[in-house]
């Protein structure tokens, strides 16, 4: 079995797939990719299975050997990477020979990076998920980021070398975009008319604090305000009980800034959420980095569900990969 040296981890390099979905009554979150699509997209091109183990980067990526060489892709932000000194583009499988480095640095788009080789990344399943879970330290390679001096398994390589790339038109379609689309959250009809149009004509900057857990968003002009005086349910209740809370919902605490509740996210909280984002949306919000401006604009649950299954038509497309 092949493997890759961590000579430089990056900030942080974690071993992530779709994610364990059908814990969440457990309180374990599904992790995976932040990006999903990307990860998705990085497999196919190495003749992988869609969620098949990666590497996830985030903001400052890593340095890696490979002693028996491998195929492999990167796709999501363009980290400036590398093979052997030559560029390395992002959407695009190559082969790497026997002892030859793949760098990468800091990002120059968005926030995370996606390394697929062909043959996945071999770690030890936790329930039934190779993805790293950082806020427990469980899943991925024991339980961490990656750090210097680490040897990590690949698969078995099954097949030749074929270059492949992302056809144009569809990385253009999935580029992000800084209008997250939502639909109304459960609590919407908490918070006053006021709150509500500050919401959707404000705009907000992600926090420094953010991370895989959710993203704090910053800003947004009498929306605090507005919440303290209409955190109320309609039945009169002055506090709401805890229950369960869906990835991309967007909870405000009564005196704080908003958070979009990411793949480590709390399987339930007791903070009204005023919307949530759609599904089509998710892998956007894992390429926000701190300081980013984002606004939010409601569409309906009909659209939100017909904007996903566009998505995957187009994913499913076999104009998709160009060989």
């Amino acid at each position: 079995m092949s493997s890759l040296q961590v000579q430089a981890p990056g900030l942080l390099t974690t071993v992530q797939d779709l994610g364990r979905q059908g814990f969440g009554p457990l309180g374990v979150s599904p992790s995976g990719a932040a990006d999903p699509i990307s990860l998705r997209l990085g497999n196919r091109l190495v003749a992988n299975e869609e969620g098949a183990p990666g590497l996830e980067m985030m903001l400052l990526g890593g340095t890696f050997v490979f002693p028996e060489g491998a195929i492999v892709a990167l796709m999501g932000s363009d980290f400036g990477a590398t093979l052997e000194d030559v560029t390395l583009n992002v959407g695009t499988s190559v082969e790497v020979g026997p002892g030859q480095t793949v760098r990468l640095g800091p990002t120059s788009s968005g926030a995370r990076c996606y390394l697929c080789v062909h043959g996945g990344i071999s770690v030890r399943p936790f329930l039934g998920s190779a993805s790293t879970h950082i806020l427990s330290g469980l899943g991925g390679f024991e339980g961490r980021p990656l750090r210097k001096g680490d040897v990590v398994r690949m698969g078995s390589m099954t097949k030749l070398f074929r270059k492949r790339t992302i056809a144009p038109e569809v990385s253009e379609h999935l580029s992000g975009r800084k209008v997250l689309r939502v639909t109304a959250g459960p609590q919407a009809d908490w918070f006053s008319e006021s709150s509500v149009r500050s919401f959707y004509a404000s705009t907000y900057r992600i926090g420094e604090q953010s991370n895989r857990m959710g993203l704090r968003i910053e800003g947004g002009p009498g929306l605090e305000r507005g919440i303290e005086g209409a955190a109320v349910s309609h039945r009169g209740a002055s506090q709401m009980i805890t229950e369960g809370v869906s990835l991309g919902a967007i909870q405000v605490p009564t005196a704080g800034s908003p958070i979009i509740l990411f793949v480590e996210q709390q399987t339930t909280g007791g903070y009204p959420k005023i919307a949530n984002v759609i599904s089509a949306d998710l892998h956007h919000v894992g390429q926000l980095r701190p300081r980013d401006e984002i606004r939010f604009e409601q569409v309906t649950f009909g659209t939100a569900r017909s904007l996903l299954m566009e998505q995957e038509k187009l994913l499913s497309s076999k104009e998709l990969i160009l060989e």
